[in-house]
């Protein structure tokens, strides 16, 4: 019996995967299953969208294509991918500076601050 994880690149975070079950090279079954990634990342636009820094992500995207969101020093696009550890700045109103923390899919309103500390603003 043979074992095969085929990954599905369009997401990050957790990663839908198809289980496929081959018994002499004729596959047999097929399931989906959800694998953790190990190098967590996601969408500008989206984290900070879920982390409520920017109240919509379509309002976050405008602010990335208008050079207004500097990841580690440099002005990112809205599918820069971000990381634990990044540094965002946020120029819209008061300026704001942020390290990630944390980077997960969803989170409740009153835990999205601990997805990110401010390091000025």
């Amino acid at each position: 019996m043979l074992l095969f994880l085929c990954p599905d690149k369009k997401t990050a975070g957790a990663v839908p995967c198809r289980l496929f079950i081959a018994i002499n090279n004729i596959r047999v079954k097929q399931a989906i299953l959800a694998v953790c990634s190990l190098g967590d990342s996601m969408r500008l636009d989206k984290f900070l969208k879920v982390s409520r820094l920017i109240k919509r992500r379509t309002v976050a995207n405008e602010a990335c294509d208008a050079e207004k969101v500097i990841v580690n020093g440099k002005a990112a696009r809205a599918s820069y991918e971000v990381k634990t550890g990044d540094i965002i700045e946020i120029l819209i109103g008061k300026p704001l500076k942020v390290r990630v923390t944390e980077v997960r899919e969803f989170t409740k309103k009153e835990d999205a601050a601990a997805l990110y500390e401010v390091v000025a603003g």
